[in-house]
């Protein structure tokens, strides 16, 4: 019951903070104007991640006055507060590029530091560990991905907050089967604030959630994936799988601009998803696409993990089918529309 309560209560706070923000006279009212990045045409508020993270940290306080937090989640607490000040300072100020990635190097760091470090890598029947000096560097670069990457799919309306949605979601399902109360409800907590943002962020959106959200997001992410594969309750493929909507994006993407030799630090409108948008899908019949996509990853993993090594590595290289797939139907849908001209 306290764990329905914690999450009702984070979206409610959740809510009440985007009716806030969105009011032209509150502080928290930083507009987003249109640049070449961008998919929307007007200036929108930009600081609903603080709604969404008023709504963790009430949720969370909350259900901690009930029961003994884990050390876990108090070393996360630490790295999300460092990350989303610096992310609200870039939101409002903009911050050089050497400053962010210090900070985001030391939330990664905070996460490690309080023990959630990759102790291997495996795939379904096959696992491999590693030393802790090497455990170390890998995490802090993973974390560091899940960051940047939740930015740089945070780029069209109701996709990082149903994203967040769903994958935490999945989470939280997926961590009852384990039996760990604590794991289960800040992953639900997540989910509900953001589901609270999402009223307000799915197209046409009235708010976005900045740097401030999807970068905490993305830490966020990284972090309970670990700390899943870490207590033995979800193993690290299956969290891949939950977010791989937005990770096979993101990767895919950077390494054709890598192969392309662009300049990958540049602001640019080439990922998937913008992709469809620029093709004439639109932003809500795309985001719908990718909630159906999100949807049944989450479904896979939950299934995935109640099979034996045989049936998880079929779920895996069917999925590797369907996203190859769907990067070739994006590439003929371009060159379709590319032949008349």
């Amino acid at each position: 019951m306290m764990i329905v309560l914690a999450a009702v209560l984070a979206m409610v706070v959740a809510r009440a903070m985007v009716y806030y923000i969105c009011k032209p006279g509150s502080r928290l009212h930083l507009l987003d104007h249109p640049n070449e990045r961008s998919l929307h045409v007007h200036a929108v508020p930009r600081t609903g991640g603080i709604a969404i993270l008023t709504g963790i940290v009430v949720g969370t306080l909350f259900f901690a006055t009930t029961i003994l937090i884990s050390v876990a989640a108090v070393w996360i607490t630490a790295a999300v507060v460092l990350l989303a000040t610096l992310s609200f300072l870039d939101d409002r100020e903009g911050l050089p590029v050497r400053v962010r990635l210090i900070g985001q190097i030391a939330s990664a760091g905070l996460v490690a530091g309080g023990g959630l470090v990759l102790p291997g890598a495996g795939l379904p029947g096959v696992e491999w560990t590693w030393p802790q000096t090497l455990g170390i560097p890998v995490t802090i670069l993973y974390l560091l991905w899940m960051v940047n990457l939740y930015n740089f799919m945070d780029g069209m309306d109701g996709f990082a907050g149903g994203m967040t949605v769903a994958g935490f979601g999945t989470f939280a399902l997926l961590g009852i089967q384990g039996g760990d109360t604590v794991f289960v409800t800040v992953n639900l907590i997540i989910a509900a604030s953001a589901a609270a943002f999402l009223m307000a962020n799915f197209p046409p959106a009235k708010i976005f959630m900045g740097d401030s959200g999807s970068a905490t997001l993305g830490l966020l992410a990284g972090s309970m994936s670990i700390w899943a594969e870490r207590q033995q309750l979800i193993p690290f493929w299956v969290s891949i799988l939950v977010f791989s909507p937005f990770i096979v994006d993101a990767t895919v993407t950077l390494l054709r601009r890598l192969l392309r030799r662009e300049r990958v630090w540049q602001a640019h409108k080439t990922h998937y998803y913008q992709r469809l948008v620029q093709l004439g899908w639109g932003h809500r019949r795309t985001v719908m696409a990718e909630y159906v996509l999100m949807l049944a990853c989450g479904a896979s993993a939950i299934v995935g993990v109640q099979m034996g090594p045989t049936g998880q590595w079929l779920i895996l290289i069917g999925w590797c089918l369907i996203y190859c797939a769907l990067m070739l139907l994006v590439a003929r849908l371009e060159q379709q529309i590319k032949r008349p001209a």
